[in-house]
């Protein structure tokens, strides 16, 4: 059974009873006390210590030290230089010696690469060994292209490191050192035991003021990041713990000095701490770093599908109520992909999907972390909503590729979004009163099978493969109820009514 340091119900009542001690002394202003022999001299002695709230406060106090003193040896600093090229302004002028005044573009002199060696620095985890290797858990954007490595211990010893493995999508990486020495490791908690308001620690080197630790509290959970800013592939522990640059890798741990989590990214005006600190949970690092140490990278399941939020989205207004979502949490499919294993299995764009065997789906991006732990060739069962029905699709899920799968637009069916037609959009796109249907809202790329077709934003479907369409759910029955095969779309573009084929 666990040890802990110091329960937190102990801690409480330490804190409780020192509080009350506190409200029970006099407090100047509501009680007058007459003056001692030095006072009326003008001499004020110094208060004397109040060694019960100072007794009962020590407990807390012991607490502190003693998670700080358990995780600090497994948290390093970590130096990395990285070689940069970029590109810089070349001038015709005598201050540029060695380069002849004729290279370049007319006057200006035109550009060159110029490469140099800049330095960096965060903090890293030891979170497991093998014999004299030591693994260093950090963010891949610390040492994200780096060229030399080296981790700094708590004691000040210095190692060579080099990297094991990075992943951009969650933002972790793994480097590793090695050494005969014995080296503590920190000990991993359970991020998905973490509650709002468990108090926290948050241990690293900002700035490079090395094995600096502060103090708060669980802020909030489930947090995603800006998007395209940081991966989006994990969900986010919040806390007000100071968190700066440098901190980076670091460690989030509990009361107890188990890691929870690991410092990813700050959210503030000045890329300083205001109190909005973000660290990865603990738990969604595990499997990468035993991907990454058995075969150097960390594979993601695909699923095939382009999906979105529809519920109180702006840009698909309508979709919810027309299919009859209520107000059912999950991911809408827009688009799927040609021969993906969502197209073999089954899902249809227009399905709504709240459940992946039994992980109940919050939104778009809880489907995309959801199933990038999904394990390639394994079958999962979705629930999903389709024309306002709940049914389940068996998906044989498979292994994510950006190059070959998500990267070709010609691959997506039908290769374009649909929004319904509400009073904003008639009047933005100038659709005449009686001419009812669904508008093109996005044709993604020239080369998916709606823009090769021709159709473009602003079209208006009133009609796919002969049968009337009024509503989304009357769009994505008809576009999914001839099979796998071709679509015939009847559009109103300027007045003028067009019919359009797609091929899958």
């Amino acid at each position: 059974m666990k040890r802990r340091i110091y329960s937190l119900a102990a801690v409480v009542a330490v804190v409780a009873a020192g509080t009350a001690l506190f409200l029970l002394a006099p407090v100047s202003g509501f009680t007058q006390a007459k003056a001692t022999p030095s006072e009326q001299s003008g001499h004020v002695s110094a208060a004397p210590r109040n060694v019960a709230l100072t007794s009962s406060l020590a407990p807390l106090q012991d607490s502190f030290r003693a998670v700080t003193q358990k995780v600090l040896p497994a948290i390093v600093e970590i130096d990395v230089t990285q070689t940069v090229t970029q590109q810089v302004p070349q001038f015709n002028s005598p201050f540029n010696f060695g380069v002849p005044f004729d290279q370049g573009q007319g006057n200006g002199g035109g550009s060159r690469n110029r490469t140099f060696r800049q330095s960096g620095l965060g903090s890293g985890i030891i979170v497991q060994h093998t014999g004299g290797r030591y693994y260093v858990l950090t963010n891949n954007h610390v040492v994200k292209d780096a060229s030399d490595i080296s981790v700094k211990l708590n004691d000040q010893r210095v190692f060579k490191a080099r990297t094991v493995g990075t992943d951009p999508r969650k933002d972790v990486a793994l480097v590793s050192f090695d050494t005969r020495d014995s080296i503590p490791v920190a000990e991993m908690g359970d991020s998905n035991t973490v509650q709002v308001g468990d108090i926290v620690f948050a241990i690293g080197n900002p700035f490079g003021y090395e094995s600096t630790v502060t103090m708060g509290i669980v802020s909030a959970l489930g947090r995603h990041g800006p998007q395209g800013d940081v991966a989006s592939y994990t969900d986010y522990i919040q806390t007000d713990a100071a968190i700066n640059q440098g901190n980076s890798g670091g460690a989030l741990v509990n009361i107890d000095g188990e890691v929870i989590g690991m410092n990813t990214w700050i959210a503030g005006p000045t890329g300083g701490n205001i109190g909005l600190g973000f660290a990865i949970p603990i738990d969604n690092a595990r499997q990468p770093v035993q991907d990454f140490i058995g075969k150097g990278k960390v594979d993601y399941g695909w699923l095939g599908a382009q999906i979105a939020d529809v519920q109180d989205n702006e840009t698909y207004t309508g979709i919810a109520s027309d299919l009859k979502l209520g107000g059912m949490k999950g991911a809408f499919v827009v688009e799927t992909y040609k021969g993906s294993p969502a197209d073999r299995a089954g899902v249809l764009p227009g399905d709504f999907i709240t459940r992946v065997d039994t992980t109940e789906i919050a939104s778009a991006a809880s489907l995309t972390q959801v199933v990038g732990g999904l394990s390639a060739g394994r079958t999962y069962t979705f629930s999903v909503v389709r024309y306002g029905e709940k049914t389940s699709v068996p998906v044989k899920i498979g292994v994510r590729d950006d190059q070959d799968q998500v990267a070709q637009a010609k691959n997506l069916w039908p290769g374009m979004t649909v929004i319904d037609i509400n009073d904003q959009v008639r009047q933005q796109v100038n659709i005449p009163r009686g001419i009812n249907g669904v508008v093109v809202g996005y044709v993604p790329d020239e080369s998916s099978p709606a823009s090769i077709a021709g159709l473009k934003p602003g079209d208006v479907i009133t009609a796919v493969n002969g049968q009337s369409v009024r509503t989304m759910m009357d769009y994505y029955r008809t576009l999914n109820g001839n099979g796998k095969g071709s679509a015939m779309f009847t559009i109103q573009r300027d007045g003028t009514e067009i019919k359009i084929g797609l091929d899958r």
